[in-house]
């Protein structure tokens, strides 16, 4: 067992809880893992980025090499381009469909879109939709992470176990609500497939 995955989106969207769940995921069957991020300024869009490396072996790096990403999962779809080159040949990318415009100069969506389309293993997914449906529009990234959840060779149940113990103690309310995100992502993507 083994992935690499980098999380990218923009401050304040949520990757590293994107993160936690995934590792609390990996620990609970007994993976090794190492996790390295770069954190943007959350208040100024800054952009935040997380390597993610899981493995049934000892993982000698935190930082994954240019062309050996297995996933990219974005919660921004300019931040998904912005890693392509660290994306292996038959890495899968999942990405938000939801812009964060917060640059003058943003790219016309469109030709984003376009771009992560070229890529043979790509899902654009439209997270906010699913994540009101789901209850919170603040479930947008764990949309995202059920999107993925077919990608990671963790079983969904762990992610599932993950995001109890990552929300647990601010209620079930919000966990269960958080659990019909991460479905309603894995839905959209096996339809994908």
């Amino acid at each position: 067992m083994k992935n690499d995955i980098i999380l990218s989106g923009v401050g304040g969207q949520g990757i590293l809880s994107i993160a936690a769940v995934i590792g609390l995921a990996a620990v609970e069957n007994n993976f090794f893992l190492k996790q390295s991020e770069v954190h943007g300024m959350s208040q100024r869009g800054g952009d935040v980025q997380s390597h993610l490396r899981i493995s049934g072996k000892p993982v000698d790096s935190d930082l994954i090499q240019l062309g050996k990403a297995d996933l990219i999962i974005s919660v921004e779809p300019m931040e998904a381009l912005r890693y392509l080159p660290w994306l292996s040949p038959d890495g899968w990318i999942i990405t938000n469909s939801s812009p964060f415009i917060n640059i003058p100069d943003y790219p016309p969506v469109e030709n984003i879109y376009e771009e992560i389309n070229s890529i043979n293993n790509s899902i654009i997914i439209d997270a906010g939709y699913l994540a009101k449906e789901a209850g919170s529009a603040r479930t947008e990234n764990i949309v995202v992470l059920g999107a993925a959840s077919p990608f990671i060779d963790i079983p969904y149940e762990s992610l599932e176990s993950g995001l109890r113990k990552l929300f647990g103690r601010k209620g079930e309310d919000i966990v269960q609500m958080n659990l019909k995100a991460l479905k309603a992502g894995r839905d959209f993507a096996v339809t994908k497939i």
